[in-house]
């Protein structure tokens, strides 16, 4: 439900899991949120996705759990059903198996299921990218692909920072010289993933994740053994930085012949059939110190997600706790 003048109490670009987390936040407490999603799903690189029988986690494979306000969130995600403990460990590139005592997570039965969950009674426009911010008549302004048009008193881009800096490519002076600076710095690695789906089953060792066996690939898993794909052999290989980088014009059948060439040691059946995936913005290169970016006048504009203040999920996670915080912190 949007207010009577037109406007929402805050947009958020980006259904990932900060935007979902700050969206969540603002809502509980009252505040009229609505997240813009460019995409068909919800999840960004908490991903999972079917092709046939198969099913794969294709971005992020798993999370851990360090900070207190974060495992509040976890606790509730296991009591409801949408995580489950993978393993306390992984093979290394020789099979053998190096426990120790981190719990990994995985959502029930893929990532997925941790975005969709966030996002289940959200107000969200999905399929629809935003193309422009701006200033109008005192709140902020957002067009979108299709020619929609939303404005809200608050604003929060959790798209990778490139993608969120391009909306202020029409409106530069919206941003403090400061701002701009500290955003272009942030540059990320992209990464490969290969989704194979096998013949049988794929060899990898319980409980089905191997880190770096090569050069070229910094990840295998088999999402059978995993529990995510139950009736089908479906592998996720991902590609390292060096190597993404180096073919990342290169023609997709091309980079999964040469990744799964160098797989064939840990596979025991052959390859079906195999699709490419790029994750442009896989991880940050380096994270600002903070949790999130915040400008407050003339109202409240933030950037957040895992460039901020620590990658991966959690890091993720933290900064849309804290961005939601801000927001209401400002009224």
């Amino acid at each position: 439900m949007q207010r009577r003048d037109g406007a929402w109490d805050c947009l958020v670009i980006g259904a990932g899991v900060t935007g979902l987390l700050a969206a969540r936040i603002l809502k509980d407490r009252g505040k009229r949120t609505l997240v813009l999603e460019k995409s068909t799903g919800v999840g960004g690189r908490m991903a999972t996705r079917r092709i046939e029988e198969a099913v794969f986690d294709h971005g992020a494979q798993f999370f851990t759990v360090q900070d207190c306000r974060f495992e509040a969130w976890a606790r509730l995600w296991r009591e409801q059903g949408v995580i489950t403990t993978w393993s306390m460990g992984f093979a290394s590139a020789d099979g053998r198996l190096q426990p120790d005592a981190i719990p990994r997570f995985r959502g029930a039965p893929g990532m997925t299921s941790v975005p969709k969950w966030l996002a289940s009674d959200l107000d969200i426009c999905l399929g629809d990218a935003a193309v422009g911010v701006s200033r109008d008549e005192g709140v902020w302004r957002v067009d979108t692909e299709d020619g929609a048009v939303h404005r809200a008193g608050a604003l929060i881009l959790t798209a990778p920072v490139p993608q969120s800096l391009a909306l202020f490519a029409a409106s530069p002076e919206l941003l403090p010289r400061f701002a701009r600076e500290i955003l272009s710095a942030i540059e990320y690695d992209p990464c490969f993933a290969v989704l194979a789906i096998l013949d049988g089953p794929s060899g990898l060792p319980a409980p089905g994740g191997l880190r770096a066996p090569t050069e070229s690939i910094a990840w295998m898993a088999d999402n059978h053994i995993k529990g995510v794909s139950p009736h089908a052999s479906a592998l996720t290989i991902h590609a390292g930085p060096h190597f993404t980088r180096e073919y990342l014009e290169s023609d997709r059948e091309f980079v999964a012949k040469v990744l799964l060439g160098e797989a064939l040691p840990w596979l025991r059946s052959p390859v079906r059939q195999a699709h490419v995936h790029c994750w442009r913005y896989s991880q940050p290169l380096h994270t600002h110190p903070e949790r999130f970016l915040g400008i407050a006048e003339p109202a409240p504009l933030l950037f957040a997600g895992d460039a901020f203040g620590g990658p991966r999920i959690e890091g993720a996670a933290l900064s849309g706790l804290a961005a939601a915080d801000y927001v209401l912190g400002a009224e």
